[in-house]
């Protein structure tokens, strides 16, 4: 497993491996935030859910606490050795957006939506666990109903707080649009598909994250509903 590591290959192999979790965790972790543009109590019960559920508390949590954690440390490796071993960055060299600014910029795109994931468990996974597993309440009540609904969109009272969302979601949106295609080749997907990932990146790179901008801006506009 150390030679795996030790090698490009491997690690570009690592990469997208936990490139390709993190994409489908988006997915997921959208699937669960857009019923709260339709239904309060559908969006409590899947919080509530995913909350509590032993499965997800104690192996899918960790495991992608890990994944968001090796994926960045992946990243910073591979630029650092690309750069040291000919001046030129791994994404600069990667994938066929050779002259795009995203490409060029895969590194700085990352540290801001590090800083937004952490921002985010601030926001929500640090207090969660403060009230389940300190304070002990399991829950998910407050003076006699769910709160996760109202706990969300107090969060997104503040307008600078919802700008920093968006930032954040449209240099994901960068991010991912280089990252998609990149992933895929990494793993060896043929020259003939290429044009496929691309439309199909290009798809998911845009979509996923303005759902999750529409999301943040709705409950800004509609904070009594």
């Amino acid at each position: 497993m150390g030679g795996f590591f030790k090698s490009s290959i491997g690690r570009k192999v690592a990469m997208a491996l936990s490139a390709f979790f993190l994409m489908f965790f988006l997915i997921i972790h959208l699937a669960v935030n857009i019923t709260s543009l339709f239904s309060e109590d559908l969006f409590n019960e899947l919080s509530h859910f995913m909350g509590t559920n032993p499965l997800v508390q104690f192996a899918l949590q960790p495991v992608l606490i890990f994944g968001v954690v090796f994926h960045f440390v992946m990243g910073f490796i591979l630029e650092l050795k690309n750069k040291k071993a000919n001046g030129v960055s791994y994404a600069r060299n990667n994938g066929g957006a050779n002259s795009s600014w995203v490409s060029r910029n895969m590194i700085y795109s990352g540290l801001v939506i590090l800083a937004f994931i952490i921002l985010h468990f601030i926001d929500f996974w640090i207090p969660e666990l403060n009230v389940k597993y300190i304070q002990g309440d399991m829950s998910g009540m407050h003076n006699g109903e769910y709160r996760y609904f109202h706990e969300m969109v107090e969060k997104f009272h503040s307008p600078l707080r919802v700008g920093a969302y968006v930032v954040s979601f449209v240099l994901l949106g960068l991010h991912l649009a280089h990252g998609f295609t990149s992933a895929f080749q990494s793993m060896g997907s043929t020259a003939g598909r290429k044009k496929t990932l691309q439309q199909i990146g290009k798809a998911y790179s845009i979509l996923i994250p303005l759902l999750f901008i529409v999301i943040a801006v709705y409950h800004h506009l509609n904070p009594h509903h």
